[in-house]
């Protein structure tokens, strides 16, 4: 990796490479992690894995497939796997605002780019949500039906704030931008409606508590 060309620039590149080596990338051994892997290679062997593995991806399949009729845009058209991923590109919401609006009405979900990106990585334009979590709290196909809604419901909510009053959010100027996004944040976080769906989602939780 070390040549005559990247010597005659820097004569202690190959140094540099040895730290980013050791003990930059191989600083352990870390014996949590090497505990974590064989304790989830262990889970992995069970055939009780292979059944909760194919309920996510069903999971997943029905949530997305039910998202899309409440006229969400899909990147790839659904999904074959664990994630939706929902691209907002041609909405006036990013995946910040209603990822943040989620929050507040008790789903978690994280902002993602997604391909010719046309926002920006922390302000993207899409939305990632993950069917694990719940699978593994014992939810199947009907919620997540009933989580589709609550995420169509929500969204509606975050669109007709940002649409009537914070306007400013993607703004070019980064000032009004930043002082849009903090009072969306502060009114969505005491928005009555998103608070309801929150009570509603804490209820079905109780439901499916976490396993122990």
């Amino acid at each position: 990796m070390v040549t005559e060309n990247g010597l005659a620039k820097d004569p202690e590149l190959a140094q540099k490479i040895d730290k980013a080596v050791f003990p930059g990338v191989q600083g352990g051994p870390h014996m949590e992690n090497v505990a974590a892997l064989a304790v989830a290679l262990a889970e992995a062997e069970k055939p009780e894995f292979k059944s909760y593995a194919a309920q996510v991806v069903k999971n997943a399949v029905v949530l997305a497939d039910e998202l899309k009729k409440l006229g969400f845009k899909l990147m790839s058209g659904g999904t074959w796997n664990h994630m939706v991923w929902i691209d907002l590109s041609d909405e006036i919401i990013d995946g910040w605002t209603l990822a943040w609006g989620l929050e507040y009405a008790g789903i978690i979900a994280n902002r993602q780019t997604v391909p010719t990106e046309k926002r920006s990585a922390y302000y993207p334009s899409g939305l990632r949500i993950g069917t694990p979590a719940v699978t593994t709290r014992g939810m199947k196909e009907a919620e997540m039906k009933q989580i589709a809604v609550w995420i169509s419901l929500a969204k509606d909510i975050i669109e007709k704030s940002v649409k009537n009053k914070y306007q400013n959010i993607g703004s070019k100027n980064k000032e009004e931008d930043q002082m849009a996004r903090k009072a969306f944040k502060l009114e969505m976080k005491n928005n009555k409606e998103l608070l309801k769906i929150g009570l509603e989602v804490k209820e079905l939780c109780r439901k499916f508590p976490i396993p122990v």
